[in-house]
């Protein structure tokens, strides 16, 4: 049996796979202790935990310590003359008419950064070494000064050279052995000081907390007799053993995101769509990515609470439109609808768990588009009565009918997920019509095809158990593991066998670090090179696919960054300008079991022909019910509601739905926009 757990802001999702049969459990998170939801949806799912061969996991941990600001109390080492560098940042401001305007609070407090005199130049030459002795009294110093829970060691390009580095940890480690170690060579072996401080203080800040998480999850499981393999998702759509994600947490940032990303891609691979732009809502936000070819995108480095961490991550927008988003006027008594949000805790009014504030999920009650009775299956007791109360008082504020308010709620959630989607397509060169929008998440399916429409994408594809989608992204994932070098090389024939050099040492690095963890690789290596114009600022991802660099001459690999250059900014210099390779970033993946295909068993018979009423923008609708068993080849057209089990699809009038041999529900829009 292998089990894919995966935590979320509001519910926790579970898929079960054993020989050919699958069973899912979605239950309400428990955001004080996520390891207490994560066993009640296996004991949701009536299993045994000692049945369980392999459990894989993503959770909300480490964001959410870094979001809370409840991480450990870290002590930053830094070269002597840059003790600020992660207060003063950037010069850009992410709101430059702000006024009140402050940068993002770092999460190491300046009293606790620490100077070490030593240095080393950007080639990665000895400047000045440091003084094992003077080093030794400055830790103990600090370690009698502070009750410190993890330290942190950034030094000045140390990404070239990281012998200061290990020589200060062995310090610390000798006089301190059980205070957590993080250095920025281990995390990130790349160039701009501040990124790279960020980045590392933030790994040691959620260290120790998700090596606790583990620690407690894992004992909770072999208490009940769990003595299979666990591993845990990373940001990069990949998973690695628990062990490891111990000590390498801050890969494990955005693992519920990139798990929705890589179940979505699996699931309809079959069924051949290959350019897909994913839509995953949930209870607290909505996560959306561009596929280009079936394979998800990787940025070099995103943010979390304003601050960078560089780390490789498949490249998702998230927004605050989830089902639990809060509906409220502004100072100028305009609707709006987010980023806050119920949470699971105390969640939507209609939940009965005390809250008391309008939410998408209670608009979509209201408006008829989710049943009171249909709610997960008709498995979790929801009160529409308690979502009209709360949006009584916004009604009248308004002066609109409930059901005008309730859909204005939603349709402003889905202007949010729309200019969210054209983040990552259309401001990339990309035309969204020239994708399917695959949607998912327990709130994906209600809004999609509106979201669709108003993009002009004609098909919108919903895989099976739609509302457990990431849980089972986790059981589709690869083991992955990515290293990452700055080596700036100008991209000549002379310098090609360096540049193959690097990516071979990278690659058996990588495939060294699997095999470590007892995970056999194969050949199956992601190869991007960070590569610019001689004198841009920034970067441009060139992937390199299969064997090609062995053979390729300097002049095609300056061709594939004109191209790339050009689908992002629109231009390329003419041939001769010098062209440079900045960073290198190699994956190694190890990819998993087979498994069935998510369907749902062939209903027995047809249903009795059933209907609803609901109100979409301004009109009253009849709508059709079904259910995904239910519903056939024959396209069946809108208003219509299918329920998945985890979640509702809706189909609006111009719309039809009808399942395909692989049991996803297609969407079609036979009207135009």
């Amino acid at each position: 049996m292998r089990v894919g757990i995966e935590v979320g802001g509001t519910f926790t999702d579970l898929v079960a796979v054993d020989g050919e049969s699958v069973r899912t459990a979605k239950v309400p998170s428990t955001p004080a202790n996520p390891d207490e939801g994560a066993m009640h949806a296996i004991d949701a799912a009536g299993l045994d935990p000692g049945a369980i061969e392999e459990l894989v996991h993503g959770s909300t941990v480490a964001t959410n310590a870094v979001l809370e600001r409840k991480g450990a109390v870290v002590c930053l080492f830094v070269t002597k003359g840059i003790r600020d560098v992660l207060l003063l940042q950037r010069h850009d401001k992410d709101a430059i008419y702000d006024l009140r305007y402050a940068k993002p609070e770092p999460v190491v407090r300046r009293r606790d950064v620490i100077e070490v005199d030593e240095r080393i130049a950007a080639d990665g030459t000895v400047i000045k070494r440091p003084d094992r002795a003077a080093v030794a009294g400055l830790v103990r110093g600090v370690l009698a000064d502070g009750d410190y829970e993890a330290a942190a060691l950034c030094f000045l390009h140390a990404y070239a050279n990281p012998d200061h580095e290990r020589l200060v940890a062995g310090v610390i480690r000798e006089l301190a052995p059980s205070l957590p170690v993080t250095c920025s060579h281990d995390v990130t072996r790349e160039f701009r000081e501040y990124e790279r401080a960020s980045t590392t203080a933030l790994a040691a800040y959620v260290q120790p907390v998700m090596a606790g998480y583990v620690s407690r999850f894992s004992a909770a499981l072999a208490a009940r007799g769990f003595a299979g393999r666990f591993s845990i998702m990373q940001s990069n759509g990949g998973r690695m053993p628990a062990e490891a994600m111990a000590r390498n947490a801050i890969s494990a940032l955005f693992s519920g995101p990139a798990a929705g990303v890589v179940g979505a891609v699996r699931s309809v691979a079959g069924a051949g769509y290959r350019n897909l732009i994913t839509l995953d809502m949930g209870g607290t936000s909505t996560d959306v990515a561009l596929i280009a070819d079936g394979r998800p995108e990787l940025a070099s480095m995103t943010r979390i609470d304003g601050l960078p961490v560089k780390t490789p991550v498949i490249d998702i927008v998230t927004v605050g439109a989830g089902g639990g988003s809060i509906a409220w006027t502004d100072d100028g008594g305009l609707l709006r609808t987010g980023p806050g949000s119920a949470g699971a805790v105390p969640g939507p009014a209609c939940y009965r768990r005390g809250g008391e504030r309008p939410t998408v999920t209670d608009a979509h009650l209201v408006r008829g588009t989710l049943r009171a009775d249909g709610f997960l299956g008709g498995r979790m007791e929801v009160d529409r009565d308690a979502a009209r109360r709360v949006y009584r008082p916004l009604a009248r504020q308004l002066g609109l009918s409930l059901e005008e308010i309730a859909d204005s709620v939603i349709r402003l959630a889905e202007v949010s997920i729309v200019r969210a989607i054209q983040q990552v397509s259309t401001e990339r060169g990309l035309d969204p019509r020239d994708y399917v929008l695959v949607s998912f998440g327990g709130a994906g399916p209600l809004h999609a095809a509106r979201v669709a429409e108003d993009l002009a994408i004609a098909t919108v594809v919903v895989p099976p158990h739609a509302g457990v989608l990431s849980a089972s992204g986790l059981l589709l994932s690869d083991h992955v593991h990515y290293r990452t070098r700055t080596r700036r090389l100008a991209v000549s024939e002379a310098n090609m066998p360096d540049i193959r050099e690097t990516v071979e040492t990278l690659q058996a690095q990588a495939r060294d670090y699997l095999a470590g963890l007892g995970i056999e690789t194969g050949a199956d290596f992601d190869r991007v090179l960070e590569m610019r114009y001689l004198g841009q600022a920034f970067e441009v991802p060139v992937s390199l696919a299969g064997p090609d660099l062995g053979t390729m001459p300097a002049a095609e690999l300056v061709a594939r960054f004109g191209e790339a250059h050009r689908r992002i900014f629109e231009f390329e210099k003419p041939h001769g300008d010098p062209v440079e390779v900045v960073s290198f970033r190699v994956g190694v993946k190890a990819p998993p079991p087979p498994m069935p295909a998510l369907r749902r068993p062939p209903s027995a018979g047809a249903t009795e022909l059933r209907s609803t009423a609901l109100t979409e923008r301004g009109e009253a609708l009849d709508a059709g019910l079904s259910t995904r068993a239910n519903l056939g080849r024959v396209p069946a057209g809108g208003p219509l509601l299918v329920d998945d089990g985890s979640a509702t699809v809706y189909v609006p009038p111009g719309w039809t739905a009808a399942c395909d041999e692989h049991d996803n529900v297609i969407l079609h829009r036979e009207t135009g926009p």
